[in-house]
């Protein structure tokens, strides 16, 4: 837990740094005005990517959700949208940098199958209906020991 601390400590104060040498050293190359409307103009297309990637990623989730699949890598890629637009919404060109990266498709995914490949996902109604089936056999009640509650089986349907 300290070493993350100390990282995030770090980002904080070396983040801005590099963000204000950024800006100066691009002001000095194109002067004030075009750094400040550059900065605002990566915002309005980031902010336009990230419109269009969301929506994109939030009907993938829907459609695996639909067949009944896990839809793990969206929402991992929304989390990493998420944490993309705040970058761009950020004033700097370092900070964009990285929001753009999140925001493209090929770096996105190249970076949430890391993220995936370093967790676990387990779908809990799998998992709890093995350890129900596994309990049962051992010899005890359908119910899984240490839920404290009723289980009722049964189907939903909604009628509008």
């Amino acid at each position: 837990m300290g070493c993350l601390v100390r990282f995030l400590l770090l980002l904080f104060i070396v983040i801005p740094i590099i963000e204000m040498w950024l800006l100066i050293k691009v002001g000095g190359l194109i002067g004030a005005l075009p750094t400040i409307a550059l900065v605002l103009l990566t915002a309005m297309v980031g902010l336009a990517l990230l419109r269009q990637q969301g929506f994109s990623t939030l009907m993938r989730g829907r459609s695996k959700l639909e067949s009944g699949e896990l839809p793990a890598m969206e929402m991992i890629e929304g989390l990493v949208l998420a944490v993309s637009g705040a970058l761009l919404l950020t004033p700097g060109f370092f900070t964009d940098a990285l929001g753009f990266a999140g925001l493209l498709p090929f770096s996105r995914r190249w970076l949430v199958s890391r993220l995936l490949a370093q967790g676990r996902i387990v779908d809990a109604s799998y998992h709890a209906s093995v350890t129900d089936r596994v309990h049962r056999e051992e010899g005890g009640s359908s119910r899984p020991s240490g839920d404290g509650g009723d289980t009722i089986e049964g189907e939903f349907r909604r009628e509008d």
